[in-house]
This record gives structure tokens, sequence and C-alpha cells, in this order.
């Protein structure tokens, strides 16, 4: 993800082989990503950003996710945080610019291909080199077609960002990436690829400077699995992002995987872990953490973190970070599938994960995630791999069964799992309510939306292999009923303060007044000699009479003002005599 404000100094640090530092991220300006909940229709939807002084300029193929462009002068934060408040929608978020994840090693060729064989790739080989019929979509700044050890290696791709056919790689990262993944192998040239006969999908979603946004990487993930991909690898930092995992979840309800950077910022991710998305981590030859790799709870394995891969241009390089540990396991995924092609996504990763050489502290930690990858043992698990079967557990804890409730309560639940919990959804009657993915699990419900009477409210747990357990309850909605609201029939209290009666005038007459409502004045309207002069809606309601043009005629001339109020009262002053 972009860790500068700056585009521009992001990239030139990237170049120069730095590491930029964690910052405040970059978004579209003015755009937000808003999905609403289930049964929303999308026209309902488009009513619904218009309520709040926005446009729904277009919504995400497959996803619903609408693209909401917010009015110039909008407060952004305050926008958000108005969608997501909303009880009809399941998630808002910024269209955020993230940055490819690599940074330029100083060994040029850094040992080689020496992670192959780290990852056991030799000995996964000896069962399959990979399938043609499994694609990987890598979804990326395009790729080079024209490589030599990648131009046998295409199928047709997309490029989201101009939304046309040319999916040639504008920046150089998508070819690395892809080399990473699949290139060309036993052919008597350059490198060898993990996957050596899966197919390359290229999808360009980035500019020119390699930036890319969520909303373009759901896009790329949901065109790669409508034509046929089994695998996409983002090299990207876009884990915490409910639109791309909303994507993800479709991919993997396909039966396949998407692989994603960890980041290349030395930080901790407490964020809790995405079950749709497999998010890793780099490790060195040695096995030990690259110092510039992100941890954090996301993180679900690790893998080699410097390779020697394509470069654009038909040549070869040794990049590093963790845009090339996450296409190792894209390729690695793309081995499994090509041996094991029935396996179910939420089967697929778990055959990756609990097949991984387990480093640092045993089981799950949030370093390794659940191990360095190993090709070998994936590929030959066998059947669904040791997949975890077993449905996690949950209860709801508050409010109590059959309990009464009233305003705004929190649903709250407790769940445990052989494996881990990746997320409770909750439901009102049987409509999604919404998702907590770390524990104490809870969410608000306003009951004031609900009819009082009885209503059943359940929650569904989930772990990352796809098993699901669920859990009800009755409870008593009892909200006091609300009184109609008062109308305002009070009328405004108008009066003149100057000219004063009698008073000799000429020219422009500036003519003051006092005036007040119990809930505001909104309009005064002066009138001389009972004709309508001139109108004021701001405060203090100052208006001016010119005294001068004619058929104004000397002599004695009554000036009245008239007072409005929002719900229409009117308050009249009384009249002052005055003379020209």
């Amino acid at each position: 993800m972009i860790r500068e404000t700056k585009l521009s100094v992001l990239v030139a640090l990237i170049l120069w082989g730095v590491a930029p530092q964690l910052a405040q991220a970059a978004h579209v300006p003015g755009r937000l990503l808003v999905k609403f909940r289930d049964g929303v229709s999308e026209a309902q939807g488009r009513a619904a950003v218009a309520s709040q002084g926005a446009q729904s300029v277009r919504t995400l193929d497959g996803l619903g996710v609408h693209v909401v462009s917010l009015p110039g002068n909008a407060n952004e934060n305050a926008s958000l945080n108005a969608f997501k408040q909303r009880g009809d929608v399941e998630f808002a978020e910024f269209d955020e610019i993230v940055a490819p994840n690599d940074v330029t090693p100083d060994d040029p060729y850094f040992g080689s291909q020496w992670h192959l064989p780290r990852i056991a790739a030799p000995a996964a080989w000896s069962t399959t080199t990979g399938q043609t019929g499994i694609i990987i979509a890598i979804v990326d700044t395009g790729v080079d077609g024209t490589h030599p050890d990648l131009s046998s290696k295409m199928v047709a791709g997309w490029n989201i960002y101009d939304n046309n056919a040319d999916s040639s790689d504008i920046y150089g990262h998508g070819t690395m990436v892809a080399g990473t993944a699949a290139a060309a192998s036993n052919n008597g040239q350059g490198v060898a690829g993990v996957c050596w006969n899966c197919w390359i999908m290229p999808i360009r979603i980035s500019d020119a400077n390699g930036n890319a946004t969520f909303s373009a990487a759901a896009s790329g993930i949901t065109w790669a699995y409508n034509h046929g991909a089994r695998v996409a690898n983002l090299s990207y930092m876009m884990t915490t992002s409910s639109t791309v995992t909303s994507a993800a979840s479709h991919m993997s309800n396909k039966g396949g995987a998407v692989t994603m950077s960890a980041g290349n910022y030395s930080t901790f991710d407490s964020t809790a872990d995405n079950p749709y998305i497999l998010t890793v981590s780099a490790t060195d030859p040695n096995d030990v953490l690259y110092s510039w790799s992100n941890t954090g709870n996301n993180v679900d394995l690790a893998a080699p973190g410097c390779v020697y891969t394509t470069m654009r241009g038909g040549g070869y390089g040794a990049p590093c970070g963790t845009s090339f540990s996450a296409p190792i396991v894209a390729g690695i995924a793309g081995l499994v599938l090509s041996a094991s092609p029935n396996l179910t996504g939420p089967q697929l990763t778990s055959r990756l994960q609990q097949n991984a050489e387990d480093l640092g502290a045993a089981g799950f930690d949030p370093v390794f995630g659940w191990g360095r990858v190993n090709a070998a043992k994936a590929v030959n698990a066998g059947g669904g791999g040791t997949a975890d079967t077993q449905a996690p557990t949950v209860s709801i804890t508050a409010p109590g069964s059959s309990s009464s409730v009233a305003s705004t309560v929190m649903i709250q639940a407790a769940a445990t799992d052989n494996v881990g919990v990746a997320s409770v959804t909750f439901y009102v009657d049987g409509v999604l309510l919404g998702t907590s993915t770390t524990a104490p699990y809870s969410v608000p419900w306003n009951t004031t939306s609900a009819a009082n009477g009885g209503h059943t409210i359940a929650a569904a747990a989930r772990d990352a292999a796809g098993n699901v357990s669920n859990f009800s309850q009755p409870v008593t909605v009892n909200n006091p009923a609300v009184p109609p609201p008062t109308a305002d029939t009070t009328a405004p209290v108008i009066t003149i303060v100057s000219p004063s009666a009698g008073a000799t005038v000429n020219g422009t007459v500036s003519v003051l007044v006092s005036a007040s409502d119990n809930v505001g004045v909104v309009r005064v309207e002066l009138y001389v000699d009972g004709v309508l002069s001139t109108t004021t809606t701001s405060a203090p309601f100052t208006t001016k009479w010119n005294s001068n043009p004619k058929p104004v005629a000397k002599g004695a001339h009554t000036l009245q003002v008239r007072a409005y109020d929002a719900a229409g009262n009117i308050g009249n002053s009384a009249p002052v005599t005055v003379y020209k």
C-alpha cells in the first residue's frame, strides 16, 4: 500500500531501492466504495447514495459495490462515517491507491534461483510441472507478453485501467511477478517458473506509475475468475479492503485462491486474518524473515522474498520484496490444482497452509503464518490434503435469550475453533446485520428500526477452511412509543429599530430591525407604503430603501417589516412613518 502522501516520492524510493516508511494512505479524492446489504436493490442503493448528497457513478460487476462520487465541497471522512453508520450499508471505504510491494536488492542476481530448491519445487515437479488448463491471473501493471520466457504462456487478459484489451506492462512490475509464478521452463533459456505449464492471464489495474486502486483490483479479480482463472496474484497490500475481499470470496467460491503481498514496511498489522486472501510475508535463504517484510495477524504463509525472474523488455533481474513471495505461493497453488483440480477454494487454502514448513512459534504465528511454503508437500498431500473439516462453535452471549431490548444494543458472540475463527456474522430475522473478525465478536443493532415484539437474532461463525456453525435465539423489542413532533405555531416577533418614527430620510435608507423566533427567522421583507420593496434571508436582516428615485414623492411614507419562520408563521412589525 502507498505509505507516502506524494506518489512521486514513493515511486522514486522504490526505484532507488529504499523501503518507504509507513504514512497516511492515499486514495482517489472524492470517491468512496459502498456495498449495501443483501436485499437492497441497485436502484435503492443509488437513491440512498443520492440522499447523502453524493452520486453512484457505477457498480462493480458481480460485486454490487457502488463507486460513489462525493460533491466537491464534501468532508470525505464525515461522508465515509455517514455511510458506515447507515443500517443498510454492509461496508464503506475509501478507494485507496496502492503501490506495488517491491524493493531492489544490493546484489543484482542474489543467489540466482535459490528460492526454487528452498520451497522443494524440484521434488514437486517430479509429480507435476503444472497443467495448461490451470490459469494464474497476474493482477498487476500488465505483463510483457513478448518476453521469450513468457510469450508461449499467455492467454487473453484485460486492461481494467483503460478498459481495453491492451494488457502490456506499463511499469515493469507485473512482468517480474509473472515470471516468478509461471515462466516457461525446461526450454533451454532464461529462468524457471514455479508452475511450468500453467497459463498466465495478464490483468492490468495500474496507472503508469504502478499504482492501483481497490476498485480496479476487485474488478481485475472478477474479470479473472469470470474468464477461467483459478488463481489470482495481487502483489499489492490490499488484504484489509472489504471491496477486494468481496471479489476474492467469489474466487474462493469458484474453487480458486487469491495470493497477496504482506508489504515491505517492517510493520506489524493487527488486522484479523482474511479467510479469502492468502497474505504472504518474505523469508531469506536461511528461512529468516527479511527485515523489511511486514508481519501481522493476517499473514497466512511465508515464502522466499528475493528471486531471479523475467524483466520487461526481454531481460532478467533479481528483485526482492513480498511482491515476489506472493507469486511463489500463486505458482504452488497452480501446481496443487494441477494435481488435484477438484479442490474447493477453502481446501486449496488449507492444503497450502497445513503443508508449510512450520517456522517460529509452533503452529500459526504472525511472522510466518502457518509456515514457509513447501511445494512438494502441498502437491503430494493428496485428496483434500489435511483440510480442516471441523466447524467452529458459537453462541450468543448478549443479549440473553428471550430478553427485552430497546434503543441500540450490542449483539455479542463467543466463538472457538480447532484452528482459528475467521469471522462471525450476525443476522436479525434472517437479514444480515454485520460481520466481526476479532474477539470479542460483536455488532451494534439499532432496535428502533424493528417493530416491537418478538425477533430472532443469529450468529454464524466461519473458519479459514470455510466451515460454518450457526446459533440463534429469540429476543423481544420493546421500544417506547415515539410521540409525533409538535407543530410550530409561534409567529416571529419583529420591530423596526431604525429609522425612528417621524425621522426625515433621504437617499438610501438602511432599515434596521430586531427579529426573533422560538425556532428561527428565515426571511424578512420590507414594505414601503404597503408595497414590497426588498427581501433579506441573512441575519441581522437589515433591508435598504432607496428614497430618491422617482416616483417617490416628498412627504410622509410608511415603513413596515414582516418576518417568516421555517414553518410559515408570519410576524408583522408596527408601522413607522418617516418623511422625505
